[in-house]
């Protein structure tokens, strides 16, 4: 899975690539690892796309990581304008 989260609408906003999309998730909403996401309270799952090779999700964040931040709005506010966390969307 390749994944967008936010500290909140339109805040700071963090890619990542994980093969257990709910855990890791569950790693940033209780802040259990330093980094990034601590730091700037990343939490709020607002964006991810399945993929079934994890190789394609780590090409995917690549590419995502050379785009302009405008552009990463437009594709969370595409499918979640409210910036909703989908973290209990997940099953």
């Amino acid at each position: 899975m390749f994944y967008i989260v936010a500290s909140r609408p339109n805040g700071t906003l963090y890619t990542g690539v994980t093969s257990d999309l709910p855990a890791r998730i569950y790693q940033h909403r209780h802040a259990l690892m330093d980094g990034f996401t601590k730091e700037y309270g990343c939490t709020r799952l607002v964006w991810f796309e399945q993929h079934d090779d994890l190789q394609d999700a780590r090409q995917r964040e690549v590419q995502m990581k050379k785009w302009k931040r405008v552009w990463k709005i437009a594709l969370i506010e595409q499918d979640n304008p409210q910036w909703r966390d989908l973290f209990d969307t997940l099953s």
